[in-house]
């Protein structure tokens, strides 16, 4: 595949590495996007190689918990402005009651509310408000107990960042507190036990062709490499990481202080993983000023 000054541009955004450097990876790889971001990793010349997942959509996430029984819904508009309008606000809050009783998004576009679908209910809101908005995700979780958690909320219940926690035992306050957790860390998993194999294989890879560039033997590499996937593990699983509340324990250990067992989570961010083309403002009011 050639390589294109698009490719380069975008993965020098993605990973923060020189315009050679992020040519030559692609060159590498066969202009392969997430082979050069490793490439660039195991050369060390990555130097934020995780931009890909900020925040590239407006819109509101909503939280609602009933009982042992928590959902949360992303529900995306073109500009911030909208998620600040009242009536976006309501639509939003009502979307989400209505995901208490349903499994999936299609069946939530096709669940009832004021009188029609939450689909129709979008359209028509659409109409009025003149932004696009498209219902962009939905999940639920049940436990013994369900917390609930919005960062920076605009509203109850909404905001950027919303998050869902169920344990058995424990109480409320210490839920929070993990929710909390979960908004600022952003664990990839509960535990190793749930992090997606390829995932792992892949970081595996990736350090041990960093460590492999040190010319050590294969013998110090493999004890190298068992303690950077225990780091990697600590910094990516919740119940291995260092709790934001008290750093000297884990969550885990935390967890087991409070006599509570965390069971699973939910965590939101409005526009996450999603590309927003970025406007260059300055050139739109130069061409619209020439006519």
């Amino acid at each position: 595949m050639a390589v294109t000054a698009a490719m380069v541009k975008e993965l020098r955004e993605k990973t923060g590495a020189g315009m050679m450097d992020a040519k030559k990876a692609l060159t590498e790889t066969g202009g392969d996007m997430e082979a050069a971001v490793d490439w660039l990793r195991t050369k060390g010349l990555a130097t934020a190689a995780k931009k890909s997942g900020r925040t590239a959509a407006e819109g509101l996430v909503a939280v609602v918990v009933d009982g042992g029984k928590g959902v949360a819904v992303e529900v995306n508009a073109e500009t911030d402005f909208v998620g600040k309008n009242a009536e976006f606000q309501e639509m939003v809050a009502g979307i989400a009651k209505a995901a208490l009783d349903v499994d999936d998004v299609e069946a939530l576009k096709a669940a009832p509310l004021d009188g029609k679908t939450v689909a129709e209910v979008i359209t028509d809101k659409i109409a009025k408000i003149g932004e696009n908005m498209t219902l962009r995700r939905m999940a639920r979780i049940e436990g013994e107990k369900v917390v609930a958690y919005v960062h920076n909320a605009v509203v109850p219940g909404m905001g950027k960042i919303g998050v869902l926690v169920a344990m058995k035992g424990g109480d409320e306050a210490f839920g929070k507190q993990v929710a909390m957790h979960v908004a600022a860390a952003n664990p990839a998993a509960l535990s190793e036990e749930d992090l997606d194999p390829a995932v792992v294989e892949k970081e595996k890879q990736v350090q041990m062709d960093i460590a492999r560039e040190s010319g050590k033997p294969e013998a110090v590499i493999e004890k190298m490499i068992t303690g950077r996937m225990k780091k990697f593990m600590a910094e990516v699983t919740l119940l291995n990481q260092q709790f934001v509340v008290n750093p000297d324990l884990t969550v885990g250990a935390a967890a087991k202080e409070a006599g509570a067992e965390i069971t699973g989570f939910i965590r939101f961010e409005v526009g996450e993983g999603i590309e927003k083309k970025q406007e260059d403002f300055a050139a739109e009011v130069a061409k619209a000023a020439q006519g």
